[in-house]
């Protein structure tokens, strides 16, 4: 892989935000954005436990989605005061996927300010993820196709970014949003994902209160170097074309790969992960 640094600023105004990376699609990391905030000193891991400590949560680790059951199926549950307790004291891959604030923890819609960066942000769903400092989220773009900011919080995270004219170097596995289950992004094997070396993105690493602009269906591997969390706010797409993509994805492609896979199971899931191998090395072999 051919990774770049992304630019960092200490802040930015709403026109030069617009003009130079939203516009651009170009990602941006604003160091310490979460500062900013009156409440910044409750964005804690304490805070989370106080708060929705007795809460169930589903938990997600890092093997991929089993054929035969749904693909956003957890792997278990625990109350939210036993998975931080878990993740804080020893290595784990546990992670939480969507934590939804206005269903789950209304309170902490006002701890933080939605920044002034001429972005429409979508208020229904501002969304918390955590992880141990073992997990790691496959790597994939979402399917709404949302610009977002991604604010993160106590322990380091790195984070890789590709646009999407990287995806067939990337082996993205069709009808889905991911690429290859067995690539490993942070041990690449070039002999056998030969068109991964030839992968140009973005490498970022993220500490306490920095804030990461990730454009619209940029491709992303989240990897929590410490225990942690983040909270994404998004903004759908409002363009015609891009829009019209996004109905594609989550109405049409989602719920075709959704059918096959319960028709088919496993068959169905090793003929796609073939099928991006095969288009993966034949990108290798063009690009050569």
């Amino acid at each position: 892989m051919i990774l770049e640094n992304v630019d960092i600023v200490n802040d930015i105004s709403k026109e030069d935000f617009q003009k130079n990376y939203f516009k651009k699609h170009k990602p941006l990391l604003i160091k310490n954005f979460a500062s900013r905030w009156e409440a910044f000193d409750q964005w804690n891991f304490d805070f989370i436990r106080e708060k929705a400590g007795e809460q169930e949560v589903p938990l997600y680790d890092n093997k991929p989605a089993d054929a035969s059951k749904s693909t956003d199926a957890p792997v278990a549950k625990m109350k939210m005061k036993d998975y931080i307790d878990t993740i804080k004291s020893r290595p784990s891959d546990l992670r939480i996927f969507f934590y939804i604030i206005t269903d789950r923890l209304p309170e902490l819609l006002k701890n933080f300010t939605y920044p002034d960066l001429g972005m429409k942000f979508f208020k229904r769903l501002p969304t918390l993820f955590f992880g141990g400092s073992e997990a790691h989220v496959l790597m994939h773009y979402d399917v709404d196709l949302g610009d977002f900011l991604h604010i993160h919080f106590e322990g380091k995270k790195r984070i890789l970014l590709f646009d999407q004219k990287q995806s067939a170097f990337l082996y993205k596995v069709p009808l889905s949003v991911h690429t290859i289950y067995d690539l490993d992004y942070e041990n690449p094997d070039y002999e056998k994902f030969p068109a991964l070396k030839y992968a140009t993105g973005f490498e970022i690493f993220m500490e306490h209160g920095d804030a990461l602009f990730i454009p619209g269906a940029f491709w992303h591997f989240n990897r929590y170097l410490e225990p942690g969390f983040s909270m994404s706010l998004r903004a759908l797409p409002n363009k015609p074309k891009v829009f019209a993509n996004m109905l594609y994805h989550v109405f049409i492609m989602r719920y075709t790969d959704k059918l096959m896979r319960k028709i088919f199971k496993s068959k169905w899931v090793n003929y796609k992960q073939k099928w991006a191998l095969k288009k993966g090395n034949e990108a290798a072999e063009k690009y050569k």
